[in-house]
């Protein structure tokens, strides 16, 4: 799904403009990108939870070359998605029972 396809979904479920819908996106989108910046985390109930991993300093090797190189620490943004989240787009497999073998 692209942003355009979710602005029209927003749109239809909302009962409000694409305009409306668009605007609403961008405002979420702004303050989960702040927030981050921040150093915060942001958790949606039954969605999951935004986050900033620290990546540290390490020495690798460059694929071309195949020299060593250093790769500088960093920040990473990471989206860690709910249990309910999860199982949504997994559901559970039905326990199977087992049935007594009949002598």
């Amino acid at each position: 799904m692209t942003k355009i396809e979710l602005i029209s979904m927003l749109a239809q479920e909302g009962k409000c403009t694409r305009k409306q819908a668009e605007d609403a996106l961008k405002m979420v989108t702004d303050v989960i990108i702040k927030s981050l910046i921040a150093g915060e985390k942001i958790h949606l109930t039954g969605l999951g939870t935004f986050e900033i991993h620290e990546r540290k300093e390490k020495t690798t090797k460059n694929p071309r070359t195949g020299e060593p190189m250093v790769t500088p620490a960093k920040k990473a943004p990471a989206f860690r998605a709910s249990k309910y989240l999860k199982e949504a787009v997994n559901p559970p497999k039905p326990k199977e029972t087992k049935k007594k073998k009949k002598s």
